[in-house]
């Protein structure tokens, strides 16, 4: 089944303008899909997918994720033959100052776009980003799509919760509805509130002599990164199969933020233990089990591959930074 009824594949992509909407935008375009990206309001700034505006296939839609009567209308007006459900409130910490919100924003509008898709457009098939924040203290590592879950936050509650709507609505209503659990993802295009690229612009900045240090929360927190890019070409192959499922996208892989500071300063040619301050005020609470993934899933099933590695990413942010930042200076 196509958008159109005519062999042309559309697809509908919320949050076109963060670092996966982008990446995911520029590969569904290159396969010849006609990409049809929501963004709020007026869509004057397209955030991460700015180099995309003009592409001939590219159209834009208003649409907000608070606003879940307009998000349960979208599915049928559009007819997508593909949906993927990126957006969200993605910044854990305000999950806490901001609960109900964020629950609105992430439960409630995957709720609306499935319900959407269930009464104006069943032969879509949707994407659903889940989170690796859902598992939160698990009593295992690596997880797998499996592994009983307990967040830690409400970020991961409700990413948790549309998870599981996910799933229930699949097999309730026959839906090719896919959840794609995803563990940290990263690039140049994150913005820099982010660990990983906050530490990429500190070791930018130091060499370039416009910083002394950067302040950072728990050296020894362990996480599973990712090349942007090659999580959402996994989303992509979730929705190309002959059914649906769900699948962890993950290096399978844990480092450190200590590992990660010591690869982006290395790469300048600096020793990161000279460049870091430890802040009480960023101190998070450790982790029973790490948050590492098992792509195994992914891998026999999907034929899914990282491909960029964990060096090679941190060095690729730093280098981007450094661009940028000698650009601007």
């Amino acid at each position: 089944m196509t958008g159109d009824g005519q062999g042309r594949r559309t697809a509908l992509v919320t949050g076109l303008s963060g670092q996966d909407g982008s990446y995911l935008a520029e590969l569904l375009l290159d396969q010849g899909y006609e990409v049809i990206g929501m963004v709020r309001r007026d869509g004057s700034s397209l955030g991460a997918a700015e180099h995309l505006r003009g592409r001939g296939r590219l159209r834009l839609v208003a649409g907000d994720l608070l606003d879940h009567d307009r998000l349960t209308r979208l599915p049928g007006e559009l007819r997508p033959t593909e949906l993927y459900h990126l957006a969200a409130p993605s910044y854990v910490p305000a999950s806490w100052r901001r609960p109900r919100e964020t629950l609105a924003a992430i439960a409630g509008a995957t709720a609306a776009l499935l319900e959407g898709v269930r009464s104006g457009s069943p032969e879509t098939r949707v994407f659903v980003a889940a989170s690796s924040a859902m598992f939160g203290d698990a009593p295992e590592t690596p997880q797998h799509e499996d592994t009983p879950c307990r967040p830690r936050n409400p970020y991961g509650v409700a990413k948790l919760a549309a998870h599981q709507l996910t799933g229930r609505l699949r097999a309730h209503d026959r839906l090719f509805a896919c959840s794609g659990i995803l563990y940290n993802h990263e690039s140049e295009r994150r913005p820099e509130a982010f660990v990983p690229r906050k530490i990429a612009r500190a070791a930018a900045a130091v060499k370039l002599g416009l910083a002394h240090e950067v302040a950072l929360g728990t050296l020894e927190a362990v996480r599973d990164w990712s090349f942007a890019g090659d999580i959402v070409r996994g989303a992509w192959l979730t929705l190309q199969q002959d059914g649906p499922n769900d699948y962890i996208l993950a290096s399978g892989v844990g480092h450190t933020v200590a590992e990660l500071a010591e690869v982006a300063f290395g790469h300048v040619g600096l020793e990161a233990r000279n460049h870091i301050r430890v802040d009480a005020d960023l101190l998070r609470s450790a982790e029973t089990m790490p948050l590492v993934g098992d792509p195994s899933r992914a891998r026999e099933r999907l034929g899914w591959q990282t491909t960029c590695g964990f060096e090679e990413l941190i060095t690729r942010m730093v280098d981007a930074d450094l661009r940028d930042l000698a650009a601007r200076h």
